[in-house]
């Protein structure tokens, strides 16, 4: 199983982001650790996973949180499952937040892997995003977590911002190339309502970019990485080396995922409480909600639904497509004893109208898309969930 706990609280709102995350004149950093503990041991409890894989912090902006809270959650998950030495321990850092001696106190506290989110290279482009970094800061944080983390430090890149052209994006991902480790993920920005950004565009301030530049900045990338010695392995991610997200995979494989903070989403079967059934379940959003209810009640989960056979199948399904090893027949097995993937996809049906032209194959190793398949994906699951509906 892999453990995500996530730290809500930001020092500033990023113009795009509309995640659950709190800007706070003051933390109670000792509360929301000691909250924290509590709910990973409750949930492991409950899951019964007997063995930790990953670990991923996310957020907000983990890395305002201090070493000795990442060293406090990873102690209770090892003293509650197993937490193999190897296991992927990943924390996600703003280039604001990873000072040598910080980076250097997450390392001890038992972090093996960052995510950092430098966004853009261009210093004009990280204002129009709202970063509190410059390019100089995040060239910076990069080469000091290479030095601590080396071949497990990834960066994640923005594409798509109003009024980016093609060649200023290459320009950028040529000079994240030059600066990059082994890991990199790469993100289609997206208008979120609310967000200051949707409102210049909406607004008229600001361009939107037309869908096709999208596309073509997406297979550009793809192009370019590839050629750098990266292998695309999932939609929005690209490795070398082998230095594959541990963390990603599992999710992305349906694997037993427990979200722990607030607003944290989570899909495990609670084999603690008798139950036999996946459910999908969301942790209370606003943090001192989420604190009290795990004080006062024991546990911070504020939704929680048993998924049918059906959902369980259309989420093995979508989250698997992403990948370049698709859906395997085991995997598929796991979820589906009864019904082959052969059975429900090998049929006359969208599936096979999308193999012949060339987006999707189905043979002895499952069912996955081709390379030009993954730019289409959103629009290719439809047909096949309503083929999986009439399996």
């Amino acid at each position: 199983g892999t453990l995500c706990p996530q730290w809500p609280y930001c020092r500033k709102r990023c113009s795009y982001c509309n995640f659950n995350k709190y800007v706070v004149p003051a933390v109670d950093e000792a509360a929301m650790r000691a909250c924290l503990v509590r709910e990973a041991r409750t949930l492991l409890r409950l899951s019964q996973v007997q063995s930790v894989t990953s670990v991923f912090f996310g957020g907000g902006t983990p890395s305002l949180a201090s070493p000795c809270t990442v060293a406090a959650v990873l102690e209770a998950i090892a003293g509650t499952a197993h937490l193999p030495a190897g296991a992927e321990v990943t924390l996600e850092a703003n280039p604001s937040s990873a000072s040598p001696p910080r980076l250097d106190g997450f390392r001890a506290a038992g972090i093996n892997r960052l995510s950092i989110g430098v966004q853009s290279l261009d210093d004009a482009e990280l204002q129009l995003l709202g970063r509190e970094h410059t390019a100089a800061e995040a060239r910076g944080a990069v080469e000091v977590a290479r030095g601590l983390f080396p071949g497990r430090t990834s960066i994640d890149l923005i594409f798509g911002l109003p009024g980016q052209s093609q060649s200023a994006w290459a320009r950028g991902l040529e000079a994240a190339l030059g600066l990059c480790d082994d890991h990199v993920s790469l993100y289609q920005l997206t208008l979120e309502r609310g967000t200051a950004l949707a409102a210049q565009v909406s607004g008229g301030n600001l361009p939107a970019p037309p869908q096709d530049l999208l596309a073509d900045m997406y297979q550009t990338a793809c192009t370019m990485l590839v050629a750098a010695g990266f292998r695309h392995y999932e939609v929005s991610n690209f490795a070398r080396k082998g230095a594959l997200s541990t963390h990603n995979l599992s999710y992305w494989r349906a694997e037993q995922y427990i979200g722990v903070g607030p607003g944290a989403h989570g899909r495990f079967v609670p084999w603690g409480e008798g139950g036999c059934s996946r459910e999908a379940r969301v942790q209370t959003l606003e943090p001192d909600a989420w604190m009290r209810e795990v004080q006062t009640r024991g546990h911070g989960t504020r939704r929680r639904a048993v998924l049918s056979p059906l959902e369980q199948l259309e989420e093995v399904l979508a989250l698997g497509l992403r990948t370049d090893e698709g859906v395997t027949h085991e995997r598929w097995g796991r979820f589906s004893p009864h019904l082959s993937l052969e059975a429900v996809f090998g049929a006359p049906g969208e599936a096979a109208e999308l193999q012949q032209q060339g987006w999707l194959v189905l043979d002895g190793g499952g069912l996955r898309c081709r390379r030009e398949g993954l730019a289409l994906l959103d629009s290719l699951l439809p047909g096949l969930l309503c083929q999986l509906q009439r399996g």
